[in-house]
């Protein structure tokens, strides 16, 4: 199967189309979201329609660096504004809003964001000093006739905060309420009219709060999402890209990036993103990266060794919890075996996701399958311990609905079989280990041996087809790191669905020993690929000609399907068998 084998090329992405384009990046004019981001500019602009509506929900990050790029955005548009003019007036009775007089009061601003604020910051408060009452304006005035930007967080963790603005938008008047039972107003104030569009903004759990709270206004607001990403098509996508980092460093005063300092940044995100083709538009992250490699850079430019370095020591600081991991697998005390050959058990890939922890691990999983004469049930242990979740077991039972489609028995199935994760103690969720449960199901059947220098991961369908997975990078360099430390044959490897080689963006590490030949991956389609790599027998008639035998694994399982069944039928008398 040598021929199914990734070259090293297919492991990064390749940007050498781009190397000359890359040297005048840096002096590519700044885009503008409306050029990065046309769905999100679209509905900004919905904003200026006065019959759009007054509430707008928008999908981003709840972060500083978000609510300032929006600021921009809607400054540079030229958005409609109503501004108010007016001052309040004190009377010995009364306080009374008048019209067309310049004052604290008189909108100041045309769009204005917070991410946290409190009542008496929005909506403004009055004091009482020595008999003299004093009335002070809030964000809501200053952006009266403008666009106010709020975050779904602020207003969810202050219920009546949300319902008195939500009424004041709708009904365009702003009241002077009381806050504190323990104060009362010290005179009559009268109400001001009011003008203004709020723009919500929050992740997808907090729009889902937001939406069971209030769902007609949910369904009849404008809707936007400030999109995470765009592919990387041709090179006027990169340009505007590209720009796009151009007009960060330059709010933020931070050094242009160096020529050949373009393609680790975007390594570094295709490797965030898992995809080779993603330009990311994660502002924090890409603040993060270019901020972090400040420290390492000691040129006018912001060169490609810098950012480097920053990720490799940010990885050095996580690393507590990976070394663990990886330690109780060297020192046996998780029996993860990498030479020999076994039936019934094989290498599977697993991710772990620690609580708290802002990386995922990738650690090999020892899955085990046993078979007796029974009733043809498979049991799935981990469900059956109840350490099992829901996408696990789909994919258990899509394992289980191929192989029973694909034996097509005219007999009972004799068989009952058990999978297990073995040293497994804490859940186990999703379908990526399902090909190699099915692999490790059929090498019980078929009485074959797996090859234990080879892992599996990849998801199936009810075909056998084999579906792409997540954490494909981690899962690879996880097993790898075991077979370096204890050696590598140059006949280690992994099996991985063939989707999910755009996925591929490995460490340096791992890209070196497959050019050098001493590691390998498989890229496959269906599971008789993934079987017939780790027996080296043919899944079904005539399928390689590299196998070492010209029994196929499904002729096997069938004869001993068959001889169990005979054996199981119950003998007759003598005289009857010679009757027959």
């Amino acid at each position: 199967m040598k021929n199914n084998e990734l070259e090293w090329q297919a492991l990064r992405p390749d940007y050498a189309s781009y190397q000359t384009f890359f040297q005048t990046a840096s002096q590519l004019p700044a885009s503008v979201l409306r050029e990065v981001q046309p769905r999100l500019y679209e509905s900004l602009q919905w904003l200026n329609n006065a019959d759009s509506g007054q509430f707008m929900l928008l999908k981003a990050e709840d972060s500083a660096v978000y609510f300032d790029t929006l600021c921009d955005t809607l400054l540079q548009s030229e958005i409609q504004t109503y501004p108010v003019v007016g001052a309040y007036q004190v009377e010995s009775n009364k306080i009374y809003w008048q019209e067309n007089v310049q004052g604290t009061f008189s909108s100041s601003v045309p769009v204005a964001s917070c991410s946290w604020i409190e009542p008496e910051q929005l909506f403004g408060s009055f004091y009482c000093h020595k008999e003299r009452v004093s009335v002070n304006p809030g964000l809501l005035h200053q952006v009266n006739g403008g666009i106010l930007i709020l975050s779904i967080k602020a207003l969810l963790a202050q219920p009546l905060m949300w319902f008195r603005l939500k009424k004041m938008v709708e009904e365009q008047r702003f009241e002077w309420l009381i806050w504190n039972e323990n104060q009362s107003l010290p005179l009559p104030i009268e109400s001001m009219p009011l003008n203004l569009r709020v723009i919500l903004v929050g992740d997808r759990l907090s729009l889902e709060e937001f939406e069971f709270m209030e769902p007609e206004l949910s369904g009849a607001a404008l809707y936007g999402e400030f999109e995470q990403d765009m592919y990387l098509e041709n090179e006027a996508a990169l340009s505007q890209w590209c720009g796009f980092i151009n007009a960060l460093c330059q709010k933020y005063r931070l050094p242009s990036l160096a020529p050949e300092a373009w393609e680790v940044l975007l390594t570094q995100a295709a490797r965030r993103h898992e995809d080779q083709l993603i330009l990311t538009f994660d502002l924090e992250w890409i603040l993060r990266q270019l901020r972090n490699a400040l420290r390492f850079n000691h040129d006018a430019y912001l060169n490609a060794d810098a950012l480097k370095k920053a990720e490799e020591n940010r990885l050095w600081r996580h690393s507590y919890l990976l070394e663990r991991s990886r330690d109780e697998i060297l020192q046996g005390q998780i029996m993860i075996q990498t030479d020999g050959e076994i039936i019934g058990q094989i290498n599977g890939l697993s991710v772990l996701d620690y609580p708290g922890y802002p990386d995922l691990i990738g650690e090999p999983a020892r899955i085990t399958c046993v078979a007796h004469i029974g009733d043809g049930e498979f049991t799935d242990v981990e469900r059956k311990a109840e350490l099992g979740g829901n996408i696990h077991a789909k994919g258990m039972m899509i394992m289980q609905a191929y192989l029973n489609s694909e034996l097509r028995l005219d007999q009972p199935q004799p068989f009952s079989a058990s999978v297990v994760f073995e040293q497994s103690y804490g859940e186990v969720d999703g379908d990526s280990a399902s090909l190699a449960e099915l692999c490790a199901l059929i090498s019980t059947l078929a009485q074959q041996a797996i090859d234990q220098q080879i892992a599996v991961t990849g998801a199936v369908d009810q075909f056998g087809q084999v579906q792409p997975i997540g954490g494909v990078n981690q899962k690879i360099e996880g097993f790898f790191d075991i077979c370096q430390e204890r050696g590598l044959t140059g006949s280690q490897g992994v099996i991985i669905p063939l989707a999910n080689i755009r996925h591929l963006v490995l460490n340096e590490n791992v890209v070196q020993a497959i050019k050098e030949d001493k590691f390998h991956i498989w890229p496959v389609t269906h599971v008789a690929e993934a079987i017939t790599l780790l027996t080296r027998q043919p899944y079904y008639e005539g399928q390689c000609e590299e196998a070492q035998s010209d029994e196929h694994l499904l002729a096997v399982i069938h004869d001993r399907i068959t001889q169990a069944n005979n054996q199981d039928r119950p003998r007759l008398p003598w005289f009857l068998r010679i009757l027959r």
